[in-house]
């Protein structure tokens, strides 16, 4: 399994960005796919996860309201739509795959991408 993330970069405070995440090999669409950030010298934390069946979606307090995760199981694919972006914002954001349930948790997931950097100027 590959995940590949992109999407990333400059924006300023009250912008938006909209990361993409291909998965390549293994079945997409029977697991659950999580977002991450994490900022150098700090924990990985969650950001938003989405159920396989794309019907149940959870989001870190910190992005509710400002993000929306979504996915097409048809190409293999989540999307991170980011709006009102903060400088708090900037990271590097990491999509995962779950077949857990607890998705809040980085143990809940076995696959990672690479990670895109978004940078959110003030």
């Amino acid at each position: 399994v590959q995940l590949q993330a992109s999407g990333g970069g400059l924006v300023h405070a009250g912008g938006s960005l909209r990361l993409s995440c291909v998965a390549s090999g293994g079945t997409f669409s029977s697991y659950n796919m999580g977002w991450f950030r994490q900022v150098p010298g700090k924990e990985r934390e969650f950001v938003a996860a989405i159920r396989w069946t794309g019907g149940s979606t959870l989001y870190a307090n910190s992005v509710k309201g400002r993000f929306t995760i979504s996915r097409d199981n048809a190409k293999n694919t989540v999307y991170l739509q980011m709006n009102g972006l903060k400088p708090e914002d900037t990271a590097v954001y990491y999509c995962a795959r779950s077949g857990g349930n607890l998705l809040h948790l980085k143990s809940e997931y076995d696959y990672w991408g690479q990670g895109t950097l978004v940078t959110v100027s003030s």
